[in-house]
């Protein structure tokens, strides 16, 4: 039963690299699951192991022409899912050490300590209220004075990634900021 499974798996990659969709998705449902197993185990979380066995698939799928064996295919994409969890554990990490740099900064909490302090604190809080991937990026591109390329390569995502959560962000932070700005006029 092993041997039927194995000689399945190697047909399905080998239709998969020259471009059949079908196999594609028998290939998924075939070793999708034990994917999954893989990378809860090392992110101990169902949905962040989830993502990232989907974004794992789409490097699969991309790098599959450079497979030379199909018999590889089981650890070579074990491989990739691992490479996506070590990623992901990476970003926590990132996000974490930024929460805790941001809940270090001082609040400003004597209201005769001019505007720009009052400014300053209502900026902190508004910027807390983004999601942890806005933040970070916010945080990299204006508190660290980094470059757009710079925030790419410190967060591991494409530029256009950086690029579109700096315009979420800043629409957001415009949001809630608007408030305090009408309340000061």
């Amino acid at each position: 039963m092993a041997d039927t499974k194995r000689l399945l798996e190697d047909y399905l990659v080998t239709s998969a690299r020259l471009g059949d969709r079908q196999a594609m998705q028998q290939l998924v449902d075939l070793r999708g699951p034990r994917l999954l197993v893989h990378a809860v185990r090392l992110l101990g979380d169902v949905e962040e192991a989830r993502d990232a066995v989907q974004d794992a698939w789409i490097d699969i799928f991309r790098g599959l022409g450079s497979l030379q064996d199909a018999r590889a295919f089981p650890a070579w994409a074990l491989r990739i899912v691992t490479r996506r969890c070590a990623r992901s554990i990476r970003g926590k990490q990132g996000r974490r050490a930024l929460n805790e740099a941001i809940a270090r900064e001082p609040e400003a909490t004597d209201q005769n300590a001019g505007p720009d302090a009052v400014d300053a604190a209502s900026v902190r809080r508004a910027i807390a209220t983004l999601s942890p991937d806005q933040q970070a990026t916010i945080a990299l591109f204006y508190l660290e004075d980094m470059s757009v390329t710079d925030v790419a390569v410190a967060l591991d995502i494409p530029v256009g990634t950086v690029k579109t959560r700096l315009m979420h962000a800043r629409a957001n932070l415009k949001t809630a900021l608007k408030g305090k700005v009408d309340e000061r006029q």
